[in-house]
């Protein structure tokens, strides 16, 4: 069950235990509802973060729309320059360790999810293991990241001669990210 949530809370009980409480946010209500009576009396795995929208379509588009004038001005093909901005995007990828020989069903299995989806090897100081870079496709990001990946996109394009929305223009759909997001979030 994944939820939107407010006003996070802790509190001791007198017996010493920790419990936290969480306002379920009015579009998360029949997700909870569900989920609590499905995961009632069991083992939970609790993971709390700070809520982030989606990325936005528009932004989505404005992206593949410059890294195709930017594949065409450095002769390069529009995969290899959408992947190469997803390797600088920060908190985009996570380092795993395998067995060697299971790399490379891993590489096909990841690469599978789509263009952006992409790794990097390099070895590991375990015997017999690959550490193994899983870098995450644009389709995953939130605003935060689509923002970063803007970011470095209008970077490129300016660097090459290449017109960009203005500075006026970039900011007000960053706002229109941030206005979606809330202030006070799980």
């Amino acid at each position: 069950m994944k939820i939107k949530g407010e006003n996070l809370e802790a509190r001791l009980t007198l017996s010493g235990d920790m419990e936290i409480t969480i306002r379920v946010a009015r579009e998360s209500r029949a997700a909870a509802r569900g989920g609590i009576d499905e995961l009632r009396d069991k083992t939970l795995s609790v993971e709390v973060k700070q809520w982030r929208e989606r990325r936005s379509l528009e932004a989505n588009a404005y992206a593949w729309v410059m890294i195709d004038k930017i594949a065409e001005a450095t002769q390069q093909g529009r995969t290899q320059a959408y992947r190469s901005y997803i390797r600088e995007v920060p908190g985009n990828s996570q380092l795993v360790c395998v067995p060697t020989k299971a790399v490379s069903r891993l590489i096909q299995g990841w690469n599978h999810n789509g263009l952006g989806w992409i790794t990097d090897t390099m070895p590991s100081k375990l015997p017999d293991c690959t550490n193994v870079q899983l870098y995450y496709g644009s389709s995953t990001y939130d605003s935060k990241q689509m923002s970063a990946l803007i970011d470095l996109i209008v970077q490129d394009a300016k660097a090459l001669g290449i017109e960009t929305l203005t500075p006026i223009e970039l900011e007000r759909m960053k706002e229109e990210w941030r206005e979606k997001q809330p202030s006070k979030s799980v």
